[in-house]
């Protein structure tokens, strides 16, 4: 006796009403609030036109090649000094988060050097420092050594030398500024303020509203980062931040779509507050990118000017006439934290629902292998050979399409991540991509129900199970049950789609 297709239908989509409430009821959830609007970002005034004013970049410089002795390996940089008599105020590079390359520096570099700043860029460590472990201790101990080098040079001037720091570089500087008198003063490029998954969180937002793409791709993104157990994604900036002494020039861009600026702006200033530290700048660059250009092209205008102005200017231009001066910033959304994780939905679990499922899959094939081996001549009743078949099949296909879910998944977050650095004409492959992960999600629960009616059916018609028979049925289906626990947990079966 058969089970029906109405049955059928109404068991899959109880099981699907049932995981779809998963999604909904475990935590963790992550739902950004609107940032309320702040007078003091509504009425920005107008950057001072002598900090805009246009800098004599004509000097001859020459270069060098350094090699500094570091913790566990050495630090290969690039020293440019301006060809001019006299000791000049100079500064250090600390790149943002990946490999960090000295080459990315090499335009302000040189506009530095060119203007009379002597400039360092070097290469990040590779030894202590990977996707999933950072130490900003250890880079800020970078960024010191080439201070301390830059205090033997002949050409710098001691109580000019400071430090740059983008993006993650601002978790890194305030750290070095805070532990040694040798930093002059230092220079925020895009500095987040916030802890790391904020800043990561925000930044996923910002982007998959940008990309149009459904709610559903956030949930699925910021469950999975709760579950990341890298403990550097929740340090906390202020604490460096608070013991900062030195002047301080940040830069930040209008249409940063990376950090929080405004909360950046605001942990800045509340953080220099508590130690009375009043020598701070801090300027909003129109049309601003990440890295301080227009859509990734050229410089935002004035940026270069006014880091050069400010920096030759020292100590007069360390405490300017108005604090936060420039172009208007507008935040949309809050930068809420992604709650970390329960025990049963962290990295760890669903690693092991992974390979649970890999080994209920696999389990089947060997276990047959295994018979063939023991029994090569063993007759297989003729019920079975009719009925198996047909089931074996189901399996198989249902293991395929649990493979397909997880390669899909995995290549559905490559697609967000590289159109969120190219975003022109992303939104219907995101969208495309979307689909494809829910709809072999859904493929997959209806697999696993028609194939348990399936079996259950041939049960009843007479089939009589080998120990293989169990294992590979138990095995597929006890996988795919897991897999698609998850798959609830990380949204794959809630509404709104």
């Amino acid at each position: 006796m058969r089970t029906g297709r109405g049955t059928v239908s109404v068991v899959a989509g109880l099981v699907l009403l049932t995981l779809a409430a998963v999604g909904y009821v475990l935590p963790p959830a992550f739902d950004p609030p609107p940032l309320k609007a702040d007078p003091a970002f509504q009425t920005i005034p107008v950057q001072p036109a002598e900090e805009l004013r246009p800098v004599a970049a004509n000097h001859r410089f020459r270069q060098e090649e350094i090699s500094v002795a570091a913790e566990g390996q050495r630090l290969e940089g690039t020293l440019r000094i301006p060809e001019t008599p006299g000791r000049h105020p100079a500064m250090v590079f600390v790149s943002g988060s990946g490999n960090g390359s000295r080459t990315e520096f090499t335009p302000q570099a040189e506009f530095l050097s060119r203007a009379g700043v002597v400039t360092i860029a070097f290469d990040k460590r590779t030894i202590g420092y990977n996707f999933r472990d950072r130490d900003f201790a250890l880079l800020a101990d970078d960024a010191l050594r080439m201070v301390e080098y830059l205090r033997t040079r002949p050409e710098v001037d001691p109580a000019r030398i400071g430090v740059w720091g983008v993006s993650e570089g601002g978790w890194v500087v305030p750290i070095a500024a805070a532990k040694s008198s040798s930093v002059g003063f230092i220079v925020l490029v895009s500095s987040p303020n916030v802890s790391p998954l904020r800043q990561v969180a925000w930044a996923l937002n910002e982007q998959l509203l940008r990309l149009r793409a459904p709610i559903g791709a956030r949930d699925l993104l910021t469950r999975g980062m709760g579950a990341v157990g890298f403990n550097f994604l929740r340090y906390d900036a202020m604490p460096a931040l608070s013991r900062i002494t030195q002047p301080v020039l940040a830069f930040y861009g209008t249409t940063d779509p990376s950090i929080p600026f405004v909360e950046s702006t605001r942990a800045l200033v509340t953080a220099l507050g508590s130690t009375g530290n009043d020598d701070y700048t801090i300027r909003f660059m129109a049309e601003g990118d990440h890295a301080m250009r227009i859509h990734g092209g050229d410089f935002t205008s004035g940026y270069l000017d006014t880091m050069a102005n400010w920096i030759l200017g020292l100590p007069g231009t360390a405490r300017p006439a108005v604090h936060m001066a420039g172009a208007t910033p507008v935040q949309r959304f809050e930068a809420s934290d992604v709650p970390a994780a329960p025990w049963y939905a962290g990295g760890t679990m669903l690693g092991l629902t992974i390979c649970l499922a890999a080994v209920g899959y696999v389990a089947g094939p060997v276990a047959a292998m295994v018979g063939r081996l023991r029994h090569r001549h063993q007759t297989v009743a003729e019920t079975n050979a009719r009925l198996w078949p047909p089931i074996r099949r189901r399996l198989s296909r249902m293991a395929w399409t649990s493979l397909g879910l997880l390669v899909s998944v995995v290549a559905f977050i490559t697609l967000l991540v590289l159109f969120s650095v190219n975003q022109a004409g992303a939104w219907p492959a995101v969208l495309a991509g979307w689909l494809v992960v829910r709809l072999l999600a859904v493929l997959m629960l209806i697999q696993e129900v028609t194939a348990v009616a399936a079996y259950v059916s041939a049960l009843r018609e007479g089939l009589r199970p080998s120990r293989r028979q169990y294992v590979t049925v138990g095995g597929a289906l006890g996988g795919t049950g897991l897999l698609m626990v998850a798959a609830a947990y990380y949204g794959l079966f809630s509404f709104p789609w």
